[in-house]
């Protein structure tokens, strides 16, 4: 994940500060997995914070640019609050961990699921779910709003096939399950949101240096009191990535840079605002041509 860094400072200073937080090498983790332990939801969301946190970071250092706002799919909020000097990384680190365990808690594993809907619009996608739970008696709804074309379900495993079956029916492209341990962002995930509300309470949060627009309001916020609702209701509450990136287009950006592994956003963000200029940056290679793309 971060290996073709080899040792770029920024990255390194990352993993050495979260590794000491967490009191485990999280840099072996990342390199040697097995791949069990990495695919446990508590592992899997506090190594992609550290990287997304690790790429950006090796992108400011390697251009001195001040991003005019910021935003992050799900998880990646908390990449984003770190990044914008809301949160430290120390306390991000403590509330992922928190998070990622009581959101494995509150489902057992096998009895949720999520698939993501293609070729079907937001609304109909909304529609489908709830000719399903009707049918089914089972809770499954609409959580992830990725691109115009792109919606994620979540909820139980009956209510989640149950949706599956319906949309084809009703002209989704396809219906794919996708390999997560738990239904995130769906209302079963109020429990989890419960236990987290209570470790946001104790934790301290700075106005953010740089706007963060949020996930669940699709606003942005300065108060401690109103972030910490935001990440609180955000653990139950939909992702709504679409309006966000249409939120950022609005403030007149005219670039937008994926800081973390992969390119997925990037290719969110095409679909939703094909005017953007958007680029990744998870590796050197992809730094450079992001640095000429923006020259």
């Amino acid at each position: 994940m971060l290996d073709a860094w080899g040792g770029h400072p920024a990255v390194q200073q990352t993993l050495d500060e979260s590794s000491s937080v967490l009191d485990r090498d999280l840099r072996t983790l990342i390199q040697q997995g097995p791949k069990e332990q990495l695919d446990l939801t508590v592992n899997t969301q506090l190594v992609m914070l550290v990287a997304g946190l690790a790429c950006y970071r090796a992108w400011s250092a390697e251009t001195g640019f001040v991003p005019e706002a910021m935003a992050g799919h799900s998880l990646g909020e908390y990449t984003a609050l770190v990044a914008s000097g809301s949160l430290t990384l120390a306390d991000a680190l403590v509330l992922v961990r928190l998070r990622s365990q009581a959101m494995q808690d509150a489902v057992p594993v096998g009895q949720g699921g999520m698939a993501a809907i293609l070729g079907l619009d937001a609304q109909m996608v909304r529609a489908g779910c709830a000719e399903a739970m009707q049918s089914c008696g089972e809770m499954v709804e609409a959580v992830n709003f990725n691109d115009p074309k792109q919606t994620v379900i979540a909820g139980t495993k009956l209510g989640v096939d149950t949706a599956c079956a319906t949309l084809k029916g009703m002209g989704a492209k396809r219906a794919l399950l996708l390999s997560v341990s738990a239904p995130f962002h769906s209302t079963l995930m109020k429990p989890a949101a419960e236990a987290l509300k209570v470790k946001l309470a104790e934790t301290t949060f700075a106005a953010p240096s740089v706007p963060v627009v949020n996930n669940i309001d699709v606003k942005v916020e300065s108060s401690a009191e109103a972030i910490r609702d935001a990440l609180y209701r955000q653990a139950f509450g939909p992702v709504r990535w679409v309006e966000v990136v249409h939120a950022l287009r609005a403030q007149g950006l005219t670039d937008v840079i994926e800081c973390g592994p992969g390119r997925a956003l990037t290719g969110m963000v095409k679909r939703i605002e094909p005017e953007l200029n958007a680029v990744c940056v998870f590796d050197p290679a992809s730094l450079a041509l992001a640095k000429e793309a923006l020259a």
